[in-house]
């Protein structure tokens, strides 16, 4: 469904994207992980058609951005990372405006918008103003706005960013919905156990390259299955074992207090980059 060839892009003498390659299948939810300033916002604008790369192909339900971004942007959704609802508008109007750009008819467009605002659970809140919202219901209702036109692919940049738990995971179960619908969804994201939870693949990006790809459990296994975590005076260590017997018995030698544990996506991503995800 999203195929990326040797994509770079620059920004004068500052490369934010350096020869990316990567293929996404259809109904995949696909992660992109990185700490900032790695390429993922810079990625996702490209694929959605708010900058041009400076090189590479790219293409998205067999479109080549480069001669066919018209079609292409008929066929995305996205919801960015920033609220960018009309707060003078009442939910249905915000829906409404979305439909009338993308011209569709009004009797498609009604029955969109009622199936849409149940779907996030907002159809009581329909005709309240926006601005009265939490920030949890305008980030539902962006993705409403963003599955309006029935996309073939959503983008989600940093969909969860500044929610607490609870509403976190209501959204994680939206998500986990649409890829049932056969929906290929692209994200980025800080919380690397929504990466693990929600993602078949992921690729971590590290300053504009990407530098690993592959499913959680895979990028977890390349560290061993098993972690054991100890504090001494240079401060807290960890080291993996792939056989939790080991871990264990290494774990015995430390005269300190231990912790041993399944190996986590957060543990390859720190591995890997030398750094802790930084919202």
């Amino acid at each position: 469904m999203i195929h990326i060839e040797n994509f770079s892009k620059k920004f004068g003498e500052r490369t934010a994207v350096d020869n990316l390659s990567l293929t996404i299948a259809k109904g995949e939810i696909f992660g992109l992980l990185g700490p900032n300033g790695a390429g993922k916002t810079t990625t996702i604008r490209v694929l959605t058609m708010l900058t041009r790369p400076t090189a590479g192909k790219i293409v998205i339900d067999g479109c080549e951005a480069s001669y066919q971004e018209q079609h292409i942007k008929s066929v995305i959704g996205v919801v960015p990372q920033h609220f960018n609802l009309d707060s003078d508008l009442t939910p249905w109007e915000n829906l409404e405006l979305h439909g009338r750009l993308h011209h569709m008819v009004p009797q498609v467009r009604n029955q969109r918008i009622e199936e849409l605002l149940k779907f996030v659970e907002l159809e009581d809140r329909a005709h309240e103003m926006v601005q009265k919202f939490s920030g949890g219901m305008k980030r539902r209702l962006m993705i409403a706005r963003a599955l309006l036109h029935q996309p073939k692919v959503l983008f989600l940049d940093e969909p969860t960013v500044g929610l607490d738990p609870q509403v976190r995971r209501r959204l994680w179960d939206l998500i986990r919905h649409l890829k049932n619908e056969g929906l290929t969804v692209l994200l980025t994201t800080h919380y690397i156990e929504e990466a693990e939870n929600l993602c078949q693949r992921v690729a971590i990006m590290e300053k504009g390259k990407l530098i690993a790809m592959d499913t959680p459990i895979a990028l977890c296994q390349r560290l061993g299955s098993y972690a054991v975590d100890w504090t001494d005076e240079e401060g807290t260590k960890t080291k993996f074992f792939a056989d939790r017997n080991e871990a264990s018995a290494f774990a015995a030698t430390l005269v300190t207090t231990t912790t041993l544990r399944q190996t986590n996506l957060e543990d390859a991503f720190v591995e890997l980059t030398g750094r802790k995800v930084a919202g």
